[in-house]
């Protein structure tokens, strides 16, 4: 699955504070880093990574632009994940940084925990993100919970995985991605019902993007048709197919449906 919906809305106007350069150079990588946060607000993300890596030459401590450089590298394995320009070594490498420079840069602890999980590091990034799923201070903890609920079930633990993702949801109800990974941990622990709920609940929040989450929709078709209602698995391959019948998760949907009863 790519990124999950919302992923990027975690950039943030961060806390100032350069240490470690000299003051002329501290302004100068905190004037780069507003500019590249202006270009990434724009989706000029080529841009944006030029100013990210000449704030880092004049100070290689400003945890805000090495943060936003992991950030943008994970907008281009969002678009496609078999590009060049995915680089999960790189967006890797930057929120390490962001964390070597501010230890308390929850932000990035939660998205290096995302990166290790693409990165197929799966139980490494649940020991990342579980400190900070149990964080009080942290503003989101609905992405915490759905990430780290997220690196359980990629490491085949699926016991662990659900009460997670159902913290995640209980957090933020909107949080759809969190309502799909939760259907996926129900269905590969066989609870079709339950499953089902999880999908249905995705697919009908109408904020943001969840009437686009493609998975979901296959998700739902899948435990529909085990519990043997056909039609709803019908109409949820259709919905499937119509937001992107080229995709992968399209394809399968449009295959499936030629093969229904």
């Amino acid at each position: 699955m790519k990124l999950g919906l919302g992923l990027v809305m975690a950039l943030g106007m961060l806390a100032m504070g350069c240490m470690g350069a000299s003051q002329e150079d501290a302004k100068v990588a905190q004037a780069e880093y507003g500019l590249a946060n202006d270009a990434f607000a724009r989706s000029s993300y080529r841009e944006a990574l030029d100013h990210v890596e000449k704030a880092l030459e004049a100070d290689e401590e400003n945890a805000e632009a090495a943060y936003l450089g992991a950030m943008i590298y994970l907008v281009f394995c969002a678009s496609d994940d078999t590009s060049p320009d995915c680089r999960y070594d790189q967006a890797e490498a930057y929120a390490r940084k962001a964390l070597e420079a501010d230890p308390n840069m929850r932000d990035a602890t939660n998205v290096l925990g995302v990166i290790l999980v693409h990165r197929g590091e799966a139980a490494e990034a649940a020991k990342i993100l579980d400190p900070l799923a149990h964080d009080m201070l942290y503003r989101s903890p609905e992405k915490a919970w759905g990430n780290l609920g997220w690196a359980h079930l990629e490491a085949g633990q699926v016991d662990e995985a659900i009460p997670a993702l159902r913290r995640s949801v209980a957090a933020q109800p909107l949080f759809c991605v969190g309502h799909y990974r939760l259907g996926l941990a129900y269905e590969k622990k066989g609870e079709m019902e339950a499953a089902s709920q999880a999908f249905s609940r995705a697919v009908s929040i109408e904020e943001g993007d969840c009437g686009r989450l493609q998975d979901a929709f296959w998700g739902l078709a899948r435990v529909s048709e085990k519990l043997g209602r056909v039609a709803v698995a019908r109409e949820n391959l259709e919905q499937c197919q119509k937001l992107a019948a080229v995709s992968e998760v399209g394809k399968k949907c449009a295959t499936k449906l030629r093969h229904l009863p």
